[in-house]
């Protein structure tokens, strides 16, 4: 994914909310406070980390119609250590301190999801396992938390319900078995000239070997143990990709990418984000 999103209508519907939600009548500090006073800007990093969202800036500030260029020291995906300065700009005081939450609000959220991811690949990177994300996103930011994602080192798993199959434990209860719901998804797949990946989550061993038999794109293996994934991966024998996911945390990714599944997956890269600890100091002149 790459930073064409910054400027697809959804996002640009969401920076605009933002400002609105803040700013509504006016910033009555600022205006009680400054003139037109020149001022530099700095967006300091305040811990250790991976930086995501520094598009954001410009596109924030220039909503705000402040006449200055944004100087970005680093770029999305960069490892940034305590106390660098990732951006500068210089323009009217005033309209830096108002649009400085807004900015920060997007670029501590991303820069801390793409931290994350990164943690996590450092713990499997020996391996050939890929790291993805979920559907666990803050609603109407899917696209920036899954593009930061991609900024940590990790990969996205399917945007939205339209591009993929994905049968889970629900589905293959209202269908009855793991086998006509997957039958029914290809059954629709022809009617509506679909030409997408199926995927099927299972939560026990039999489950598996039932959708194992059908030969889906991707198996899910939900809350296995490491006994039952090592039994599954044995099972397969390369015959589906694998993935793992369901509580996975930081810890066990090693450990399951060991077994040498395909994938792992893991909501909390989106769902439990910690920001990442960044500030904007601002000095006249």
């Amino acid at each position: 994914m790459n930073n064409d999103i910054f400027y697809h209508p959804s996002i640009d519907h969401l920076i605009t909310l933002a400002i609105k939600e803040d700013l509504d009548t006016g910033d009555i500090t600022g205006e009680a406070i400054f003139s037109n006073e020149a001022a530099t800007g700095r967006f300091v990093v305040k811990q250790d980390g991976v930086v995501s969202g520094l598009p954001m800036i410009e596109i924030v500030y220039k909503k705000l119609h402040l006449q200055s260029s944004v100087e970005c020291f680093f770029k999305d995906g960069d490892h940034v250590k305590k106390g660098d300065i990732v951006a500068e700009m210089h323009g009217e005081a005033k309209k830096l301190l108002t649009g400085e939450r807004t900015v920060l609000n997007f670029l501590q959220r991303m820069s801390g999801i793409a931290t994350k991811a990164s943690r996590f690949i450092g713990e499997m990177k020996e391996y050939k396992t890929k790291l993805l994300d979920t559907r666990k996103t803050l609603p109407g930011h899917r696209l920036l938390d899954k593009y930061a994602v991609t900024c940590g080192g990790a990969s996205n798993h399917r945007m939205g319900l339209y591009d993929m199959f994905l049968i889970k434990d629900n589905h293959i209860a209202v269908a009855g078995s793991v086998t006509r719901a997957i039958n029914n998804c290809r059954d629709y797949a022809v009617r509506q000239n679909l030409n997408v990946k199926l995927e099927v989550e299972v939560d026990t061993l039999a489950q598996f070997s039932e959708a194992l038999a059908l030969k889906p794109d991707i198996i899910m293996l939900d809350n296995f143990s490491l006994e039952d994934i090592s039994k599954a991966v044995d099972m397969n024998r390369g015959t589906c990709l694998l993935e793992v996911s369901g509580g996975v945390r930081l810890e066990d990714v090693h450990s399951i990418a060991a077994l040498g599944v395909d994938y792992i997956s893991t909501g909390s890269l989106t769902h439990s984000v910690e920001a990442l600890d960044i500030s904007l100091d601002v000095e006249l002149g």
